[in-house]
Formats: C-alpha cells, structure tokens, sequence
C-alpha cells in the first residue's frame, strides 16, 4: 500500500501513539467527541505543535523538510482562519496566479472581487472559503481540514466538498477531514477513524 502521508508512533502530550497512512487521492474523516484531541492531531502533523514519531510524506521523513515548505504541502485549513493584513489578497502566497485564483472562487460561489475585499467585511463563511482558497494556491500534497464547512449554508458545504474532491483526484493529493456533520459524514465516505481516550478506535 502507497502511503502519501505515513505516520508511525506519532505521540503528544494528550495523543497517541498514533499510526496512519494516507493514501495519494484519499479523504479520510477524523470523528472523536469533543475534546477529543482531532484538531490537536491536525496541528501535530502541521508539525504546529510538538510531539514524537515518524512522520513522512511521499517517503521522506518529516525533518529533513524546512518547516515552512512542510506547511505549504502538508496544509493545515482550521475553521477560524487567521488574518494579518487588510485585504484578501494580501494572504495569497508568494507567486500564486490570478487565473488559478479566479477558478477557485467560482467554484466556492464567491466573485473574482473578492480578492480584493477588506478582511473586515467578510463574513464567517467568506473567511472560511477563503482560507481553504489560500491554502489551495500552495498546491499541497495533504489538506487538514478542521471543520471546513462549519460557517456555510448546505448549498456552499456542497461545494465545497465537491471542491476538495475534484482538488484530490486532479493533484492526486490526500486530505484528512475533521467533521461533527453525520450527514456530511455520509456524504463524503471512505474511512472514518475516530479518536478515543488519544488513540485510534479499533
């Protein structure tokens, strides 16, 4: 079995030890109660917050990687977006194209200028779409997703899915998907690995 992301014995203070394998076009869902530990096992394979283990993506381990270019292909998308400058496109990432920007949000339902938005006049769903928006532009080799959709209406949560689906199978990327939404769940498939008492469920 092809493993995209690998990880062996990944240990936090709260987490683990933790094994997974993530196959190249593969979504897998992360479900726990809440508290958990799903958005803490997010952040630890973002290498956000410290922990133990193999990690290693296409096969090369996770520290031979500079951190930065680990976050741009191993993306960590939570459902508050952080936001530092006056305008949406102040966020983009360094070399991104206007033309690939553009098909991105009309895929999300949003207009081309949105790129041009003040942060302050979004609303939660904008800043939400546009968050994962940002996070696309890197082209990452693995999406986390921390309730990607938790702001948006059923018609937009729709789209989004489809957008990460089509996102998966065109870049034969990964994702693992954090989600409370059973019908969501259902929707997406595939696997499911629920977290109890810091580990996997078996």
């Amino acid at each position: 079995m092809e493993c995209l992301l690998e990880v062996e014995g990944l240990q936090t203070a709260q987490l683990g030890p933790l094994d997974l394998c993530l196959q190249p076009g593969e979504l897998v869902q992360i479900s726990g109660a809440s508290g958990s530990g799903k958005s803490l096992l997010l952040r630890a394979l973002a290498d956000l917050d410290p922990g133990s283990g193999a990690v290693r993506l296409a096969g090369q381990d996770r520290g031979d990687i500079a951190p930065p270019e680990w976050r741009r292909q191993v993306a960590y998308v939570p459902a508050e977006t952080a936001w530092w400058a006056p305008r949406v496109a102040e966020h983009l990432p360094a070399g991104w194209e206007r033309g690939q920007a553009l098909a991105w949000l009309e895929r999300m339902s949003l207009p081309d200028e949105a790129l041009g938005w003040e942060i302050e006049r979004l609303s939660s769903g904008e800043r939400q779409r546009l968050g994962l928006l940002r996070a696309l532009l890197n082209r990452p080799r693995v999406l986390l997703l921390d309730e990607p959709t938790a702001n948006l209406d059923l018609e937009n949560t729709r789209r989004i899915e489809r957008a990460v689906r089509s996102y998966l199978a065109e870049a034969g990327a990964g994702a693992l998907w954090v989600s409370h939404d059973t019908l969501q769940r259902s929707r997406l498939g595939g696997r499911i690995l629920e977290i109890q008492g810091g580990r996997f469920a078996r």
